[in-house]
């Protein structure tokens, strides 16, 4: 049954999830919405790996945003888990913006994602977005292709970073939802460990400004967790596949580790509002994306 129009005043609470390929700005969104940092965002492709689930909670209802990878060509043993991922996690939503980013063309990725989403019994929207990045002619032209590639219940452009239209989105997201009671606790912002969000943060923070063959060689264990009084001391393994990443990640004289250390701790004393020290050690883990033994221990 198609869900009635929003104000019909019934709660609404559900699952949503944002697809598109890789760098379409969909944990820049998922971010935007719940309003905290709760999906790393990095301009690496594929750097999403948990699913996150971050909450918002509004008068009218509950939305519930699912984080999933982008969906790409695997080509490791990795990029094939993260790939059935996030098949399941469609199986399991509500409604599915599917993100195209306005600042290039509808390609063959997006058409190998519409493909894909024809199967589901979720509704599908469209979100363009990074709308900030183009002018008006080109966005037309867009919102046009977009619209000829699947019959979208609903086509929203919106730009994450100034803000444009995120509220309609929420909007148009919340409407799509079943009636439903509340699924979380008014306190809730999001279902992950803190272990695993901690992860994240300092794996983003070493990907900054590393060179490209990196990103998915990155993985971050967090060993130990100790509070003491006021300070909470985090202990962390970054791995790495080969010595030679080690000593990039590293930098000279432990230059760069110290600034990943140093951005990371910040990010993570934002997320816990307690003061942290931060412990990081880079280890070398030879092959774990193709190693399925590793990549258990590694979480995925």
């Amino acid at each position: 049954m198609a869900p009635a129009a929003a104000g019909d005043g019934a709660y609404r609470a559900g699952f949503a999830c944002f697809v598109g390929r890789p760098n379409a700005g969909k944990s820049t969104l998922t971010n935007a919405i719940i309003g905290q940092k709760i999906a790393i965002t990095s301009n690496k492709p594929q750097t999403t790996r948990h699913i996150i689930r971050g909450v918002l909670h509004r008068p009218d209802g509950q939305l519930v945003l699912v984080d999933t990878p982008g969906l790409h060509r695997p080509r490791t043993l990795l990029g094939q888990r993260l790939n059935d991922l996030v098949r399941d996690t469609w199986s399991e939503v509500d409604v599915i913006g599917v993100c195209f980013p306005a600042d290039e063309p509808v390609g063959a990725g997006d058409r190998f994602i519409s493909a894909e989403i024809a199967e589901l019994k979720a509704t599908v929207i469209a979100v363009v977005t990074k709308v900030d990045l183009v002018d008006p002619a080109t966005l037309a032209q867009r919102l046009i292709a977009v619209s000829e590639l699947y019959d979208f219940a609903e086509i929203v452009p919106v730009s994450a970073v100034s803000g444009h239209q995120v509220d309609t989105l929420v909007e148009v997201l919340v409407r799509h939802l079943p009636e439903s009671p509340q699924l979380y606790p008014d306190d809730v912002l999001t279902e992950e460990p803190e272990q695993v969000l901690i992860a994240e943060l300092v794996r983003e923070a070493a990907l900054e400004g590393v060179r490209d063959e990196l990103p998915h060689s990155i993985a971050v264990l967090v060993q130990e967790i100790l509070v003491e009084g006021n300070l909470t001391k985090i202990y962390a393994d970054v791995y790495v596949e080969r010595d030679s990443q080690k000593s990039i990640v590293i930098g000279a004289r432990g230059s760069r580790l110290k600034q990943v250390g140093t951005l990371a701790r910040a990010q993570i004393e934002a997320l816990l509002g307690k003061k942290v020290y931060l412990d990081l050690h880079v280890r070398v883990a030879k092959e774990w994306q193709r190693d399925p033994k590793q990549l258990r221990r590694l979480g995925f």
